[in-house]
């Protein structure tokens, strides 16, 4: 072996031992580890579930990435993405479960409308980012609930049973966090920890991974980006976003109809 066969076997893959060490000190200084589940799926949007692993990663977390089977699946688009834990092995007192955008077709799949009713009521705290929060209101955890989500999203939100509230801030309505887009999932996950293990470790995790978002263009926003940008963005995205609430509002119903029976 030379000095460049660095690699370790871990449950997860290859390693290092500095990455190792790292994991080993973080979690050194808990008194318990946080058990948190994100959930991904094929075509799953990285961006939005980043946060999460970033922030609960530095506090030693224990992180499984749940779907229905350990296969690999892609990410969108070209992440490749394998799973860690199933449905069934999932356990019922996670501390954070997670999700961001992730296809139509997953939002109206019964079996993943079944996963995040059973275990979005045994988890503490809840997390949709983007589209995630669709997910969560197919599956019943928006009901009566204030909840935001991208800009297209905000006014399907109502047909999920959501409280829809427009903006970019996270919205906290008991132990669900709902957020927008990308750094929404820091956002929201920094707030979830500072719930779970107090304001100053997600201080410090804010520090550690040196979170101060600076856009260089700031129009990652309609009411910033301007009337004539966003129009042309909606007009993009419009098609999907017909499917997005169509799914919605059949996932949901199903899932209406199931709880009545």
């Amino acid at each position: 072996m030379n000095k460049y066969d660095y690699a370790i076997s871990t449950a997860a893959g290859l390693t290092t031992p500095s990455i190792q060490a790292l994991i080993a000190g973080g979690r050194a200084q808990q008194s318990s580890l946080l058990k948190v589940g994100i959930f991904v799926c094929p075509g799953f949007m990285p961006m939005d579930i980043n946060g999460a692993q970033s922030v609960f990663t530095i506090v030693g977390a224990e992180i499984y990435f749940i779907w229905k089977r350990k296969e690999l699946l892609e990410g969108y688009t070209g992440w490749p993405t394998m799973p860690t834990m199933t449905f069934d092995e999932c356990p019922d007192d996670l501390d954070v479960l997670v999700t961001g955008m992730v296809p139509p077709e997953v939002i109206e799949d019964p079996e993943v409308i079944q996963f995040f009713a059973r275990v979005g009521h045994t988890a503490k705290t809840v997390i949709g980012t983007c589209y995630g929060s669709l997910m969560l209101g197919t599956a019943g955890l928006l009901r009566g609930k204030r909840a935001t989500s991208n800009s297209n999203v905000v006014p399907m939100l109502p047909d999920v049973g959501a409280i829809a509230v427009g903006g970019s801030d996270v919205v906290i309505d008991g132990s669900i966090y709902t957020s927008g887009p990308a750094t929404g999932s820091f956002d929201a996950s920094l707030l979830v920890l500072k719930a779970l293990c107090g304001e100053e470790v997600a201080s410090l995790v804010e520090l550690a991974i040196e979170y101060d978002p600076r856009p260089p263009f700031r129009t990652g926003f309609p009411e910033l980006a301007g009337p004539e940008m966003t129009a042309i963005a909606q007009q993009m995205t419009a098609p999907l976003n017909q499917q997005y609430h169509a799914a919605a509002k059949r996932g949901y119903a199903q899932f209406s109809l199931n709880i009545n029976q």
